[in-house]
């Protein structure tokens, strides 16, 4: 039986890493029926370890993990080029830019750190682990998922031995989950095709991500073939959730939302600004290299309240999102 079979409610928090993911967030949603990812992007895996002791403290409710599948090197002299353009953008708010150096997200660590003590569902997204993590962590009694956007990348997960398929539409807010940054397909199919697409050519269980912020959302990927709805965006303004003051006040608006590479070198929806609209042109495909390269220009934006300089991620949906606790997205997407 998928795990999906033992929640109360088909609605999963999607990851949210690189800040709105919290223990308190986690713990939140699986305790209000649905099932709930921790995100372990950007951490450490001791940094992780400490997110997933958080949590047990206060759910006994299972939940998932999320990792970032690791890339491969990107052009040096790309990137510098991209940091010439970058330089009066740290200046003006006096900071120095990061270095733009390439890593894997302490691919290795987490892993073996997830094996030793896995969570209910391990979760993957930019690729796909290889079978002998996917074995791995079945042996230690997690569940594997991985992220998709196109049928084809749907088929290589479960030839892999996934459990079941996060699905992500065009809609998502934040980083596309393609596993190549220059697949023709990066801008994304919309999520009702998508899940329609992938139900016909495979039985696994199927979550659907994107641009999904009200009930009549959620029905409609279960009606589409989904077996849970994902949503992110919906919990940002949560009282749980570790979003930024500067991001919250953004998604109060109603500007919209574009695809960009501009803050961290990898394809991801946020709302319009105005480092977006100049720098979406130019921006190379260079992740994680851009992302470190501007990790304190963007701190230093969130510190000082500068929103035309931070990644305000959201999903086409986003005018939608309340300022509520999580249990009450749960109840309200739920129509409870």
């Amino acid at each position: 039986m998928s795990l999906l079979e033992s929640i109360s409610h088909p609605i999963v928090l999607a990851p949210l890493a690189g800040g709105p993911s919290t223990p308190e967030l986690t713990a939140a949603v699986a305790e209000a029926g649905g099932f709930a990812f921790l995100a372990a992007g950007y951490l450490s895996a001791d940094t992780m370890r400490d997110r997933i002791a958080q949590t047990r403290s206060l759910t006994a409710r299972p939940f998932g993990v999320n990792v970032f599948v690791p890339g491969r090197p990107s052009d040096p002299d790309v990137i510098a080029t991209y940091a010439e353009r970058l330089a009066p953008e740290a200046e003006a708010l006096g900071v120095a830019l990061g270095e733009p150096r390439f890593d894997d997200d302490d691919w290795d660590a987490k892993i073996d750190a997830l094996a030793d003590d896995p969570p209910a569902v391990v979760s993957f997204t930019f690729g796909c682990p290889s079978d002998a993590a996917v074995r791995r962590l079945h042996r230690a009694g997690a569940e594997v998922w991985v992220t998709v956007t196109t049928p084809d990348e749907a088929m290589a997960a479960q030839a892999a031995g996934a459990d079941g398929l996060a699905v992500q539409g065009a809609e998502a807010g934040g980083h596309r989950g393609t596993w190549r940054d220059d697949d023709p397909l990066i801008r994304g199919i919309g999520l009702l095709a998508l899940v329609q697409l992938v139900r016909a050519r495979t039985d696994l269980p199927l979550v659907a991500a994107g641009g999904i912020a009200t009930s009549d959302g959620v029905d409609a990927v279960l009606a589409a073939g989904a077996a849970a709805a994902a949503v992110g965006t919906a919990f940002l303004l949560c009282p749980e959730a570790g979003t930024a003051e500067v991001h919250r006040a953004a998604l109060r608006g109603d500007a919209p939302t574009a695809l960009t590479r501009a803050f961290t070198g990898r394809m991801a929806r946020g709302i319009r600004n105005r480092l977006l609209d100049e720098l979406s042109d130019v921006a190379p495909s260079a992740y994680p290299e851009i992302n470190n390269l501007t990790s304190p220009l963007r701190q230093a934006a969130r510190r000082q309240g500068e929103p035309d300089v931070v990644n305000l991620w959201a999903g086409e949906a986003y005018p939608l999102t309340r300022a509520e606790p999580a249990a009450a997205v749960v109840a309200r997407l739920t129509n409870r």
